[in-house]
């Protein structure tokens, strides 16, 4: 089963999204994804990864990963190249679960539940205005999630206090707001401004609903235990990034100072950085991003790490399928899995047109795949569209 092609693909109308399909000599193909700068990412895979993977095993996983990160460490890893060889990694866990006629997670040690909790990131998309919709009519959007089976949602009430970026580049799900500055200052008007969004929530449905806040890393030391502080009362499930990850040593005070429990962080790459998070208890649930960290190989390695310090794993996600199905594998065979990030308004919609499988959520559920490999693919109508384009490297 050696490697014989790698492709990458974007789409204009996913301008973030970055997928990778890997070929093997006996006509499998694996899917792997990333998320941000694709074109950035897509230039390392084929000019400086593809030489590690190609004519080598997909049995092979702990050695291409080692190599590849041996090579770009060299140069500083964080970046492009830990998205690249994320993507690659997934890609190969994905072709050797299909070799194997298994799904991922009998891979990994086989599964430990049928299924995990998920949360609602309440994003824009086509189909729902959920960021609108929590900032405008809080307890509205609250009951509709309840009535469809949805128990916990994540939202960023005081993303529009801080300051903004001065660019017109694309931003992300969340929108510019979610970009920026570190904020120093948090009047007391702007505080209780997204502490009324906190409390419209409770008072609508109470304690049904699980309430996630998500910071952006938009606040300094001093206004992120401000917040958390005020949130105390509310019994809030998790608060996320509410400062930069980048001092562990603030994030340890933060901990210490507030009693709201600490998510971290999507934006730290491979288990070493979250080794410090966990020696220095700077949080109390561990947030790694699949297609950012070093793919599945890490995110298991991290997982394991979380659990020796007795704490979940709560994988990030608000891009594309492949993550999510990924993330299932990961949190089917950890122990310690806590919850599943989703957005409702990508499941029910482009989710649909790009890919072969769709995730199955049942009462707030996610159910895990049966099939081999990962689970989905990309869809032949998807790959002939007219805004898809394919850049091919081949085994010469």
């Amino acid at each position: 089963m050696q490697v014989v092609k790698i492709e990458t693909i974007r789409n204009a109308a996913h301008p973030h999204v970055l997928w990778v399909q890997i070929h093997s000599d006996d006509g499998l193909v694996g899917l792997g994804e990333t998320f941000y700068l694709p074109s950035a990412v897509e230039a390392v895979i084929h000019d400086a990864f593809a030489g590690f993977v190609f004519g080598r095993s997909a049995y092979d996983l702990e050695s291409i990963w080692d190599q590849i990160f041996s090579y770009c460490n060299f140069f500083g890893y964080a970046g492009a190249e830990m998205r690249a060889l994320s993507a690659i990694d997934i890609a190969l866990w994905d072709l050797l679960g299909q070799k194997a006629g298994q799904p991922i997670f009998n891979l990994l040690g086989g599964k430990v539940r049928d299924d995990i909790l998920i949360y609602n990131t309440c994003v824009d998309s086509e189909i729902y205005r959920d960021q609108e919709a929590f900032l405008e009519r809080p307890a509205a959007l609250a009951k509709d999630l309840l009535s469809r089976g949805i128990t916990a949602m994540k939202i960023w009430p005081w993303d529009r206090f801080a300051p903004l970026l001065r660019s017109t580049t694309i931003s992300g799900p969340a929108g510019q707001t979610a970009m920026g500055p570190s904020g120093s200052f948090l009047s007391s008007r702007n505080l209780e401004s997204g502490l009324a969004i906190v409390k419209a929530i409770r008072d609508a449905v109470g304690n049904e609903m699980e309430i996630l806040i998500e910071g952006h890393s938009r606040w300094d030391l001093n206004c992120a235990v401000r917040i958390a502080r005020a949130l105390e009362p509310y019994g809030i499930l998790s608060m996320e990034d509410i400062m930069k990850p980048d001092s562990i040593r603030d994030l340890s005070r933060l901990v210490s100072e507030t009693r709201v429990p600490q998510s971290v962080s999507e934006r730290l790459f491979t288990r070493f950085a979250f080794k410090e998070v966990l020696e220095a208890k700077a949080a109390h649930i561990i947030m790694p991003d699949i297609v950012w960290t070093g793919g599945i190989t890490e995110a298991r390695k991290i997982a394991i790490l979380a659990d020796a310090f007795h704490l979940p794993i709560a994988p990030h996600d608000c891009t594309g399928l492949v993550t999510i199905f990924a993330n299932m594998h990961l949190c089917a065979a950890s122990t310690n899995a806590m919850i599943l990030e989703t957005v409702r308004g990508y499941y029910e919609g482009w989710y649909k047109l790009v890919y072969t499988n769709n995730v199955q959520i049942e009462n707030g559920r996610a159910l895990f795949p049966s099939v081999a490999g990962l689970g989905t693919g990309l869809k032949a109508e998807f790959l002939a569209d007219a805004r898809t384009s394919t850049r091919t490297t081949c085994l010469s």
